[in-house]
């Protein structure tokens, strides 16, 4: 079974800064991290591999920075990791995205499964692993909490719903987005990093796929961000100051006023 594993190299969540011209994040090297939540798409994968063989592909587009993150996924246990970098990706929306993601994907080997996390922290959309699975017209699930069963064609599992839990048969190939609950990722063994700094990572550009141009990039991407605001929190209420019994009395004479005034009691 060939897995395929798409992953994100992402800002820092407490680091984020947008380009007002564009809209679009500054990404700085050295403030990058592999997105959080394809970590349980990884630990997935590698246990699919444990349990019934196969080989995983990491997959990610983005700035040649984004080896490292590659590198630490082959680190947990993947096999290869191709990178699709090239000025002509930048800005690409989550439409964009998916597109030259699934192109890559069609085009490179044959393929039974594909795990993505359920979102990325950047843009918390949770678009392009679904987008993926349109490009490819192949099955998705979305938000998988549990793979139940596997007979060597489809997967029988559980995705997490509002209600609780949706029970589903999947034939392969398929693509599944996974959820924090699917399981505990693993720290990279010192043989993984070893391994993982010995490997080479398969650095692709535009012109190693069919892409169609007009799909790619920012000029591909029919969403754009279009106005930049910081939201200005403004608290105009009064402060209550309680030292004694007659102040807290007072403050909650006050509060029930307020309640009422607003039809909330």
């Amino acid at each position: 079974m060939h897995i395929v594993v798409p992953i994100k190299q992402v800002p820092d969540t407490a680091k984020v800064k947008l380009d007002p011209e564009t809209g679009t994040m500054i990404r700085s090297e050295t403030d990058a991290v592999m997105n959080p939540l394809d970590l349980y798409a990884v630990e997935t994968a590698i246990r699919l591999k444990e349990q019934y063989g196969g080989k995983i592909t990491v997959l990610s587009m983005g700035p040649s920075s984004a080896h490292r993150t590659l590198k630490e996924a082959l680190a947990m246990g993947c096999d290869e990791g191709v990178l699709l970098s090239d000025k002509a990706f930048a800005g690409a929306d989550t439409w964009a995205t998916s597109y030259a993601l699934s192109t890559a994907i069609r085009e490179s080997v044959p393929y039974d499964l594909i795990i993505t996390g359920e979102r990325a922290t950047d843009g918390d959309t949770g678009q392009v692993g679904p987008g993926i699975a349109a490009w490819l017209n192949i099955p998705v699930a979305t938000y998988v909490a549990r793979i139940e069963n596997f007979d060597g064609t489809r997967f029988t599992l559980a995705r997490l719903t509002e209600e609780g839990y949706e029970r589903l048969s999947v034939p392969l190939p398929c693509l599944l987005t996974v959820v924090k609950e699917i399981a505990i990722p693993r720290l990279p063994t010192l043989k993984g990093i070893k391994r993982a700094r010995a490997s080479e990572i398969s650095i692709r550009g535009k012109d190693a796929f069919p892409f169609r141009d007009e799909y790619l990039g920012l000029r591909g991407s029919p969403t754009r961000v279009v106005k930049i605001e910081t939201p200005q929190v403004s608290r105009k209420g009064e402060v209550l100051v309680i030292k004694t019994e007659e102040d807290l009395e007072k403050a909650a004479e006050e509060f029930v006023r307020f309640l009422e005034e607003r039809a909330l009691i």
